[in-house]
């Protein structure tokens, strides 16, 4: 197993995939790893579904150069429109997350309450050709595959949040001091 770039928070609740040389385009595929951020399992794959189909579209926020607008990427989150459907970036992510619901499936994880939390598109080496133009002259004629890896966390139950809520509201520095030179030994109100 190669090494992550980053570690789950709890390697018992989380699944991994990885994948190496993938002849799909970096710059897609960063785009819509992008998009998969913090969507659970299900969304994720129902939304790289709806890309390949051309129901939703990825927004392309930073690789946006001649870009084209479309409605669906406002529905997205991106104001100013820009967005394409990289289809097969979306059938490579989809196979890495139908991979990683599997490794979940194999450590007895709950696939309904995982998260993408971790998802990191690399360059890898450039594969080279040449392509001939005219007065005998030849031109590179590169691809751009990347690397792909995805981390897959159960989500935590609202434990906490209730835990948080039950201490009230935080102090400022002179409302602490205000409070301790009263005598009071309590921290919050």
């Amino acid at each position: 197993m190669g090494k992550y770039a980053r570690a789950a928070g709890n390697e018992a609740k989380a699944a991994k995939a990885r994948g190496s040389d993938l002849r799909v385009h970096f710059k897609n595929s960063r785009e819509a790893g992008k998009a998969l951020k913090g969507l659970t399992l299900n969304k994720a794959k129902v939304y790289m579904q709806a890309v390949i189909d051309h129901k939703r579209c990825v927004p392309f926020l930073r690789y946006n150069g001649g870009v084209g607008r479309t409605g669906q990427a406002k529905n997205e989150g991106n104001s100013i429109g820009q967005g394409r459907w990289p289809k097969k970036s979306a059938e490579f992510l989809l196979g890495l997350l139908n991979n990683a619901e599997s490794n979940a499936e194999g450590k007895g994880l709950d696939t309904d309450a995982l998260v993408v939390s971790h998802i990191q598109v690399n360059k890898a080496q450039k594969g080279r050709r040449r392509t001939y133009r005219a007065h005998g002259r030849i031109n590179a004629f590169m691809s751009s595959p990347c690397h792909i890896e995805l981390i897959l966390e159960e989500k935590d139950s609202a434990i906490k949040a209730e835990a948080e809520a039950g201490q009230g509201r935080k102090l400022s520095k002179k409302e602490l001091a205000k409070k301790l030179r009263s005598g009071t030994t309590s921290k919050s109100s």
